[in-house]
């Protein structure tokens, strides 16, 4: 799982300015000092030079230990990951003839998908000669909607494309509210 979002930034030699806008390791303003210069002091102080900002005139360099700084730059990169959930598309198909207690089910299950704040698209599809009567299609569609309308928006209108109508819905709260710990009464003795 090597995929790095982290830019690799040059460092030591690899810096091509002959003069840069030096900063320590407690960010402190050391000035403009040659490239060789700069790259002295940050061996005498075993750190690495590391051109921050590239574009500037003269580039800006940092002293630090570059390899700290890349794996707590991976480590910052791989938390935002985890943190950031997509809201990933679940689908549910349907057939336009669809019993109630069926098209029930299938509405529970777009409530559990919508509590864990993803999106959901159902499909109707319709085989054979049942193309030719739409009407029971959209009926369906139409009673996902109306009993999803306090849980989940409508991202369109109802589409037909070939043999299958489909409809995306999005959760109105896309996050489960914490639940509240109870209050605990503590008795207090006399």
């Amino acid at each position: 799982m090597s995929a790095n979002i982290f830019k690799e930034l040059r460092v030591n030699r690899q810096i091509r300015a002959r003069e840069v806008r030096l900063i320590g390791e407690e960010s402190e303003q050391m000035g403009v000092v040659p490239t060789d210069k700069a790259l002295q002091i940050a061996r005498e102080r075993n750190l690495d030079l590391v051109e921050v900002a590239s574009t500037a005139v003269p580039p800006v360099c940092r002293m630090l230990d570059y390899g700290k700084y890349r794996f707590e730059q991976t480590k910052k990169e791989r938390k935002a990951r985890v943190s950031q959930k997509g809201g990933a598309l679940k689908e549910i198909r349907v057939r336009p003839r669809v019993q109630d207690h069926d098209l029930e089910t299938k509405i529970k299950t777009a409530k559990k998908f919508f509590a864990d704040g993803d999106k959901v698209r159902f499909f109707v599809i319709f085989r054979g000669r049942e193309i030719t009567h739409p009407e029971l299609g959209v009926r369906a569609l139409q009673k996902v909607t109306d009993d999803l309308k306090e849980v989940a928006v409508l991202d369109g209108k109802p589409s037909l494309e070939g043999r299958i109508m489909s409809v995306v819905f999005s959760p109105i709260s896309a996050k489960k509210p914490k639940e509240q710990p109870a209050e605990v009464k503590v008795k207090e003795e006399v």
